[in-house]
């Protein structure tokens, strides 16, 4: 397990306060587009104390333009940094929401966490793009901003992701219980807490994301609320086992995937165009639930227990495939263990800055593949 020091290392801290009171903001954006997190986390105790949280949808607008610069276009070096501009000022009034919320100042937070919107993840090429302006945000909210979490892990060999298993380690870690901790955002990635074992965790393929995409085409809504929409269809064999024949479910982990991955047009090789449009999100979701559920089953033995976070965990309809698939698991929220589930993440983002500001690692080599335990993260000074 990883173990958490109390306090960011003399010298970082630029105050009295901050240095006896570590205070980190999380801001996540994930591949789900649907809009920002942010969690103000407290360190003193050694164990992230979540001291408020704040969540606010993308603009429309803001939104369209993340999901057009998902594929290449013309002046895309252009729209991508005024993206990034934008999206500082909607980071920023995130984090001023949460400190209202928190009743605390800027000059109380040691940093802000910040991992971008995903815009591109070729690992295989040794990248993975983050769109972002960190010392527009630092200059914005008068805090130190720690952003570009994946490129140092990406440096020494890895793939740069999943990041999250790292804090799940830290925090959701039995000594006797074997756990499973299962992430559902837009894409599903899950970390393996066995006792005695070695950690491992990995990216096992879509989560959120095509259904969200095939709910937007066909209803133009953001997402299946409780999965109502794919529990009016039926599962499509045919369809399920082309989709499960991808080449990412036969490889071995370290593995990740996006966008570039898994999307529209990746499905829509798939479709003949006879198929009705529920049939097809029933489907999806049933691909979400088998993907996952052949990965642990394949890599992670079979755990005691099953704790899901990310917005799929209101999906019941998904939840409910999930559970069918493994049967003799027990499958509940982070909600048990103390972390609701729909900010585990932002705090994971809080918990990935204080380890850098505290000059500790914070990647797991098994995870990502490096070559190493490496200090991720570019400090920007407020």
């Amino acid at each position: 397990m990883i173990q958490l020091q109390v306090s960011p290392p003399e010298g970082f801290a630029t105050n009295k306060t901050k240095a006896e009171r570590p205070l980190f903001i999380g801001l996540m954006t994930g591949t789900s587009l649907d809009g920002v997190d942010a969690a103000l986390v407290d360190f003193t105790s050694g164990t992230p104390k979540s001291l408020a949280t704040y969540w606010s949808p993308y603009p429309d607008l803001l939104r369209q333009e993340a999901l057009a610069l998902q594929a290449a276009a013309d002046n895309e070096l252009h729209r991508a940094a005024l993206f990034a501009n934008k999206l500082a000022y909607f980071y920023a009034e995130a984090v001023a929401s949460v400190l209202i919320n928190a009743n605390i100042s800027a000059d109380q937070v040691t940093a802000i966490g910040c991992h971008g919107q995903t815009v591109r993840h070729q690992p295989e090429h040794h990248y993975s793009l983050q769109l972002n302006n960190p010392a527009l945000l630092a200059e914005l909210t008068n805090i130190t901003v720690i952003a570009d979490f994946r490129s140092r892990d990406l440096a020494a060999g890895g793939q740069g992701a999943p990041l999250v298993p790292a804090f799940h380690a830290a925090v959701f870690c039995d000594q006797d219980q074997h756990r499973l901790i299962l992430n559902i955002g837009g894409f599903a990635n899950l970390t393996d807490l066995k006792p005695g074992h070695l950690i491992r965790g990995f990216d096992c393929g879509p989560g959120n994301v095509l259904m969200d995409a095939w709910i937007d085409k066909n209803q133009s809504l953001p997402f299946d609320t409780d999965g109502r929409w794919a529990a009016t269809g039926i599962i499509l064999p045919c369809l399920l086992e082309r989709l499960m024949a991808d080449k990412f479910f036969q490889a071995k982990p370290p593995k990740s995937c996006g966008r570039d991955d898994f999307n529209l047009h990746w499905l829509s090789r798939f479709l003949n165009g006879s198929e009705r449009a529920e049939d097809v999100q029933a489907t999806l979701a049933e691909f979400t639930a088998a993907t996952a559920a052949n990965a642990i089953k394949t890599w992670c033995g079979m755990p005691e227990a099953i704790f899901i976070c990310g917005g799929g965990v209101h999906n019941a309809t998904l939840v409910a495939r999930l559970q069918h698939h493994l049967p003799h698991c027990r499958i509940t929220s982070t909600d048990f263990l103390g972390q609701p589930p729909d900010w585990v993440e932002a705090v994971a983002f809080a918990w990935l800055a204080y380890r850098t500001a505290s000059g500790r690692p914070s990647n797991l080599p098994a995870v990502t593949g490096a070559s190493g335990q490496r200090i991720l993260g570019a400090i920007y000074p407020a």
